[in-house]
């Protein structure tokens, strides 16, 4: 069903080619990313599961009869189908009876328990994530860079950027990457992400389950995940700070739990460790690093305005370098490549790795001042050149990822800078 005023994304090619491929699509993400939007774009017909027209009518319908909501033009599209997971089940077996591609595309904001769930889908149904908007969707990149280009060795020259002030950067943190707050005045766009959290802790994670938790406790994880954005804290680092900060107590087994609620619900979305080479001597951390699916939410949970951030540049570079996160897994999944982090046990580390299919990779410092580039530099290059001497597949190409910079450069040292408002997949 096109809509004319549709925001083009980034996963619009990768949804039209799982339908070419597979019998029906799954569309996964946070809560207001997009995912009904982008899916509708794509769609023949639709069948909203949760509306509340004619007293949540829909939802009746799919539970008592869940092959007849499955009649409609294709691609069919079944919005939040995890409210009846049967519904699963029922793509699945007409997916197998028509034998043909592009049957559904399935969209959820949770993941629900297996129970009731006979058939995983393999072969049947594919599987997509979806993120919050990028700063080049979003119209807040100006695209001259190419990460693709970037990474599989292409030549740029020097290009020059207009200056970004810091004010702006903590704007575009604060409002996110939310499709619904693009049209927001700034004075009012830390609102949806606030609102989030509380629609969260109120409604979403009862939902997903239909288990009571302690909202009190959940919410006192949060504001800790909010605290360790953009670091590899472990469990226990997470009970200390609740208890440092917060002065309260919660057990190893209750946070184990809830961040398996908030994996559920796409809030999380860590960055998972890179090992340069099998043969390498270099022992290499294990350890995810920490991001809330969006800077914004942890902008909400620890109560920052644009000032605020300003006013604490320490908070502020944690959160950049999520957004940054962000954007670089986004722009590498959609050519194929995949975003982790690298760190040893020397504390040597590179806030991003991208791989590509070919298995060579890039590796990445993300600095918010145009000061902190020469020491950036230097750590990659350091880094790299450890890694070569022990025996591992040294990066491809090493870049530094700038907020302050106005130019997107190629330094002597053979590091090239990019800023993150220059930069595309």
């Amino acid at each position: 069903m096109k809509r004319k005023d549709y925001k083009p994304r980034l996963i619009d090619r990768q949804v039209e080619d799982f339908l070419t491929a597979m019998g029906a699509v799954v569309i996964e993400g946070p809560k207001w990313c997009g995912k009904t939007w982008t899916s509708a774009q794509h769609s023949g017909s639709e069948f909203y599961v949760g509306s509340p027209d004619g007293n949540f009518q829909n939802k009746r319908l799919a539970e008592l009869s869940p092959e007849k909501v499955l009649e409609g033009k294709s691609p069919r599209m079944l919005d939040e189908w995890q409210e009846v997971p049967a519904l699963w089940d029922a793509v699945r077996a007409e997916v197998d009876r028509r034998n043909a591609k592009g049957q559904f595309i399935l969209t959820g904001s949770a993941t629900p328990n297996r129970k009731g769930i006979l058939h995983s889908g393999a072969g049947r149904i594919g599987r997509i994530r979806m993120r919050p908007m990028t700063l080049y969707e979003s119209g807040a990149s100006s695209g001259e860079v190419s990460l693709r280009e970037l990474c599989i060795g292409e030549e740029f020259p020097t290009r020059m950027n207009e200056a970004v002030s810091l004010q702006h950067l903590a704007e575009l943190l604060v409002r996110g990457g939310w499709p619904g707050n693009l049209q927001v005045p700034e004075s009012s766009a830390g609102i949806l992400a606030k609102e989030y959290i509380t629609a969260l802790l109120e409604t979403d994670v009862y939902r997903v389950d239909e288990k009571t938790r302690d909202a009190h406790k959940m919410n006192l994880l949060l504001r800790s995940l909010a605290r360790n954005e953009s670091t590899t804290a472990s469990l226990s680092v997470l009970k200390k700070d609740i208890g440092g900060v917060d002065g309260e107590t919660i057990d190893d087994d209750t946070i184990s739990a809830y961040l398996d609620v908030l994996r559920r619900l796409f809030l999380l979305d860590n960055q998972l460790p890179f090992a340069p080479a099998a043969r390498s001597s270099i022992r290499i951390k294990q350890a995810e690093k920490r991001h809330l699916a969006d800077p914004s939410l942890a902008c909400a949970l620890l109560k920052m305005t644009p000032q605020g951030l300003i006013n604490d540049l320490n908070t502020f570079g944690f959160l950049f370098e999520g957004m940054c996160i962000r954007d670089l897994r986004v722009y590498a999944n959609s050519f194929g490549g995949e975003l982790y982090h690298y760190q040893d046990y020397r504390d040597n580390e590179f806030d991003a790795v991208v791989e590509l299919p070919d298995r060579s990779w890039c590796g990445f410092e993300v600095k918010l001042g145009a000061h902190q580039i020469d020491d950036a530099a230097a750590n990659l290059l350091r880094i790299n050149a450890a890694i070569r001497t022990a025996g591992g597949n040294p990066a491809s190409r090493l870049v530094v990822i700038c907020g302050l910079s106005n130019a997107a450069y190629l330094r002597p040292d053979g590091v090239y800078v990019v800023p993150i408002t220059m930069l595309k997949p």
